[in-house]
C-alpha cells in the first residue's frame, strides 16, 4: 500500500508505474483494478466518502475490484493513491484486515512541511479553492474526507493512524532526495522498496508537477472566486488544473514564495515532530530523515498578500491573449472546409481577371 503524502512524488510514480503495467506483471507486480482511476475511487471508499457514487459507473465497486485482483495473483500487489492517508486510524484497520490474509507493507513517501504546504495551497486552487494563503492550514480536520489539510500533509499525524496497522519494519518511509539530486532517484527508491528493477518501467513517462508563481497563483484564486461551473472532479481537473494552471500559467517560471512566518514556524514544529517520532521508531527508512526538517534560514521570498493588482492584470492579460490564440488555433483545425465556389462568384473572379 502506498499511501502517499500528497504532493511527494506521488503523481510521478504513478506516471511510471501505470504504462508499465504490463511489465510490472511480468516482474511479478500486479497493479489491481480496471484503471489507475479505481484507486483513486478506492481511497474514496475506504474513507467512507460518499462522493464515490457520483464518479460514474464502476465507481463504486473499485475497491471489490482490486481486492479480488490482489487475491487472484499469486506475486506482490502494489495499490497507490496519495489520498489513503488522510483515512482514520480504525478505516485504516478495516482496510488492512480487508487485505488479509495477505501481508500488508505500507509505503510513504515524505517531503519537508514547508515545502509541502505551499505545494498543497496550489493544489488546493487547481480544485477551484479560494482560500487565501494567510488562511490555509490553520486546522487539522477530523474528517477523513479532508486530504487538502494538516490532516493528509503532517507526517506525524498520518503515521499516529497508519503506524498500528503493520509491524515498523513493514513500515517504508522514504525520504525527500538531497537537492539536486535526479528525478529518477525517487522512482529507484521506490522499486527498491517494491523488489523490481528500475529499468521495468520507461522512466520517460514520469513528469513532476511543477508550481505558479506567485503572481499566477493569486490570479488563479482570484479566477476561482468569479468561475462559474467546473463543479465536477473531471471538469476541474481537465480545464483548471491542466489546461490553465499546467500548461499556461506555470510556464510562466514566476517567483516563488513563501507563507507568513507563523505558517513557516508551524510546518517547522510538524517536521521536528515527526523527525522525533521516526527516529524513536523502528520504521525501514530509506533516505536521510534530517531531510524533513524546515532549515532554520531559509532564502527571502514574497507572500501572495503582497502581489498587487497590476501583478494580477498582467497576468489576466498574457491569459488572455494565449487562450485566444489557443482558441484560433482550435478553431482552425477543427473548421470544415470552404465550399466550392458558385458559378455566380466563379464568373466575378473570371471578369476581374480580364
Amino acid at each position: 500500500m502506498h499511501i502517499g503524502l500528497p504532493k511527494t512524488g506521488t503523481s510521478y510514480l504513478q506516471a511510471i508505474a501505470w504504462p508499465g503495467r504490463t511489465q510490472l506483471r511480468d516482474a511479478g507486480l500486479l497493479l489491481p483494478g480496471a484503471r489507475k482511476s479505481d484507486h483513486l475511487f478506492a481511497s474514496m471508499i475506504v474513507r467512507d466518502d460518499p462522493g464515490v457514487a457520483r464518479r460514474g459507473a464502476g465507481a463504486s465497486e473499485a475497491w471489490d475490484r482490486i481486492l479480488a485482483d490482489a487475491a487472484a495473483f499469486e506475486g506482490d500487489a502494489l495499490i497507490s493513491h496519495e489520498f489513503f492517508c488522510a483515512a482514520s486510524a480504525e478505516q485504516a484497520q478495516r482496510m488492512a484486515a480487508q487485505l488479509a490474509p495477505a501481508e500488508v507493507h505500507l509505503i510513504v513517501t515524505t517531503r519537508d512541511p514547508l515545502g509541502l504546504f505551499t505545494s498543497s495551497w496550489q493544489e488546493s486552487l487547481k480544485n477551484k479553492a479560494t482560500t487565501p494563503l494567510a488562511d490555509y492550514g490553520r486546522t487539522e480536520s477530523d474528517d477523513p474526507r479532508d486530504v487538502w489539510d494538516w490532516r493528509a500533509l503532517d507526517l506525524g499525524l498520518v503515521l499516529d493512524r497508519w503506524s498500528p496497522v503493520v509491524p515498523p519494519e513493514r513500515l517504508h518511509l522514504i525520504a525527500p532526495s538531497p537537492a539536486g539530486a535526479p528525478r529518477e532517484e525517487l522512482w529507484e527508491r521506490f522499486c527498491g522498496v517494491l523488489g523490481i528493477a528500475p529499468d521495468t518501467c520507461d522512466t520517460t513517462r514520469g513528469f513532476a508537477n511543477a508550481s505558479m508563481g506567485v503572481a499566477e497563483a493569486e490570479t488563479l484564486r482570484r479566477i476561482n472566486e468569479r468561475l462559474k461551473g467546473f463543479n465536477n472532479a473531471r471538469a476541474r481537473g481537465v480545464w483548471l488544473r491542466s489546461f490553465l494552471a499546467d500548461q499556461r500559467l506555470v510556464p510562466r517560471h514566476g517567483e516563488r514564495f513563501w507563507p507568513a512566518p507563523d505558517q513557516v514556524e508551524d510546518a517547522r514544529r510538524r517536521g521536528a515532530r515527526a523527525v522525533a517520532q521516526i527516529r524513536a521508531a523502528a520504521y525501514d527508512v530509506i533516505g536521510d530523515v534530517d531531510l524533513l526538517l524546515v532549515p532554520d534560514d531559509l532564502p527571502p521570498r514574497r507572500h501572495p498578500e503582497s502581489v498587487t493588482d497590476a501583478e494580477v492584470a498582467d497576468v489576466a492579460l498574457d491569459l488572455v491573449a494565449t487562450l485566444l490564440a489557443d482558441l484560433q488555433r482550435r478553431t482552425e483545425r477543427t473548421s470544415p472546409p470552404s465550399d466550392p465556389p458558385t458559378r455566380l462568384a466563379r464568373l466575378r473572379q473570371a471578369i476581374k481577371g480580364v
